[in-house]
């Protein structure tokens, strides 16, 4: 017997997939992924935040989150500085904030379209569960 839930962890998951597809087909034109666009969102929202804290915030491994913070030193939308210890620093380059207010704008266009056939009652509605769910995790 298949499990009750299973259809509506399905949806949540085809949503999902459908956000980030969107999402990156449009931010093709900058050269960026949604996948880059919240690493360099987290940066700049998080100054000082250790690379396992960005890792978490950006829905990566440890590693998965040091190849990306490598890829964009590399493109010159980061920059690491010493922290301390072991621990590094990341902040955006004056390229990286530029690209990061570029890709925002685009994101949030998309969202509003994403989001539309929804009112503003229906998406709190939508919200409100979601957030209790996820702070179970917390």
């Amino acid at each position: 017997m298949s499990n009750p839930l299973e259809p509506l962890g399905l949806l949540i998951k085809r949503a999902q997939y459908r956000n980030h597809r969107a999402l990156d087909v449009e931010l093709v034109p900058l050269g960026i992924s949604l996948v880059q666009w919240n690493a360099l969102r987290e940066i700049h929202r998080n100054p000082g935040c250790s690379m396992h804290d960005l890792a978490e915030l950006t829905f990566n491994s440890d590693q998965a989150f040091g190849a990306l913070a490598k890829r964009l030193m590399r493109q010159g939308l980061v920059e690491r500085r010493p922290s301390g210890g072991r621990a590094t620093m990341h902040r955006l380059t004056p390229q990286g904030e530029t690209l990061l207010n570029q890709a925002t704008r685009i994101v949030s266009r998309v969202l509003v379209k994403l989001f539309a056939p929804l009112s503003k009652e229906e998406r709190a509605v939508l919200a409100a569960p979601l957030t209790k769910l996820l702070g179970q995790f917390s």
